[in-house]
């Protein structure tokens, strides 16, 4: 039997959360240790290595990440990192945790290419037990997982995936060199990695196949502006970059499908769409022509067509419910906070099931992913001085915060998406449902602060007799 590893705290995932966490621990006097799949620091960073992938593009609206929120709020830290450029790449932010690294020494307490393949919760001991994928045991009181929305990477059961004779790679597991250059490409899926990749590859490979914060929001309905002034608008935020063009639009924008048509239709003629008028990019649509199987040669459609290519991109999005409570959430995803799950003592996530996360800047330093680890350790220290040995959400708290996520989902137009990972419907069989709580940081950092201001109202905490 291996030796079990004892410890406060058990994080797993060495991006911005785990990280954050692992410093705060250390900072309460705990033993702690981080477990990572990867060799190597920064999470999502680490493992989304594909071209294009930046914190990038101002007026890509799916990662508008600005810099100052792509690094920790510590001033030790900022003080001595300038970023070169307001959207850096993914190399930067890869050098930026190396960085951290050498002044904090984080890597003393990570243990690289650690897969966690299980997590027991010992109700008489009041400790979670951790086994890798090689066999090696930690316990520790604390389990807070830092995996994020991305961990868990999502391939659709393609008839003939396996025949394809040419290079195949998902975009959350891009190799770390790759010459794509006078290729024949394919892609498939037109999220928000597919675009990424998209714009950065086009003007170089031979061919490409495409198959398919904290915002004052307008008060003004669109239709109630005139022409003039919607396009006058919709400019002005556009030029601001971000979330501004979506979270700082008109009020109807996500509740009526004229007004969201009308801003789409104005987004549409911006630079993504210049993409498809390269001789060399040809847009097939899933809709019309749907993908009936991967042939050795490339991919063929229901018309027919076979789309003979060198390298096949999956850009095919993640599944949220890649932890191993997916038997407790067969019906749909329950939570408290977006932080914690009824009948899992002592088990917290960051960024991850009805969290703000994607509806926020994910690494950052004051919204989403700080704020929760915050609360976190802010949990755990309470705990500490007060000798109590857990704490998990009552049932009815839960009930009633995973309504509050359920609800403004159904009501806007997310609900209408055919396969979008926010609602959980590009994995088949998954019960459709607003994965994300949509609410804004300021409504999520109340309800949290609330429930700690109340001694943890919504919970149960166990103090040993």
């Amino acid at each position: 039997m291996s030796e079990i590893h004892n410890y406060d705290v058990l994080i797993v995932g060495a991006g911005f959360a785990g990280v954050h966490q692992l410093l705060n621990v250390r900072k309460l006097g705990l033993t702690v240790k981080i477990l990572e799949a990867g060799h190597g620091l920064a999470g999502t960073w680490y493992w989304n290595r594909y071209p294009g992938k930046d914190v990038y593009h101002k007026h890509c609206l799916c990662v508008p990440v600005l810099t100052l929120q792509c690094q920790f709020s510590d001033p030790e830290i900022w003080q001595g990192w300038t970023f070169t450029e307001k959207y850096p790449d993914g190399r930067e932010i890869q050098a930026y945790f190396q960085y951290v690294d050498k002044k904090f020494d984080i890597s003393r307490d990570v243990l690289f290419n650690s897969r966690v393949v299980s997590a027991h919760w010992d109700d008489s001991a009041d400790r979670w037990n951790l086994t890798t994928e090689d066999g090696e045991v930690f316990r520790g009181q604390f389990l807070s997982l830092c995996t994020g929305i991305g961990s868990k990477y999502y391939i659709p059961e393609f008839k003939g995936l396996n025949t394809f004779k040419g290079e195949m790679h998902h975009t959350a597991r891009w190799p770390e060199t790759h010459d794509y250059k006078g290729k024949r490409i394919g892609v498939i899926g037109t999220g928000a990695t597919g675009v990424q990749v998209i714009q950065e590859i086009a003007p170089v490979v031979a061919h490409l196949n495409l198959t398919g914060l904290h915002f004052d929001i307008n008060p003004k309905l669109m239709f109630d502006a005139t022409p003039e002034e919607r396009t006058l608008f919709f400019e002005e935020h556009w030029e601001k970059g971000g979330f501004h063009f979506w979270m700082g639009s008109y009020a109807d924008l996500l509740l009526n499908p004229k007004a969201n048509n009308e801003a789409y239709a104005f987004w549409r003629k911006k630079s993504y769409y210049e993409v498809y008028s390269q001789p060399n990019v040809r847009l097939v649509d899933v809709n019309k022509t749907a993908i009936e199987e991967i042939t050795p040669k490339g991919l063929k459609t229901s018309d027919g067509v076979e789309h003979e290519l060198d390298v096949l991109i999956l850009a095919t999005g993640f599944d949220m419910d890649g932890i191993p409570i997916k038997e407790k959430w067969a019906d749909g995803v329950q939570s408290y906070l977006g932080v914690a799950s009824a009948t899992y003592p002592n088990m917290f996530w960051i960024y991850g099931p009805q969290s703000p996360s994607s509806f926020s800047n994910g690494p950052s330093t004051i919204m989403s992913s700080e704020l929760t680890s915050d609360w976190i350790i802010q949990c755990i220290k309470h705990m500490k001085e007060n000798n109590i040995s857990s704490i998990v959400p009552t049932e009815e708290a839960q009930h009633a915060y995973s309504e509050l996520v359920d609800q403004p989902g159904a009501a806007a137009l997310w609900s209408e998406a055919k396969t979008s990972w926010y609602m959980g419907k590009n994995i088949e069989g998954k019960k459709a449902q607003m994965l994300q709580f949509s609410g804004g940081i300021p409504a999520y950092a109340k309800l949290c602060n609330d429930s700690a201001a109340a001694g943890y109202r919504g919970f149960h905490l166990k103090v040993p007799a």
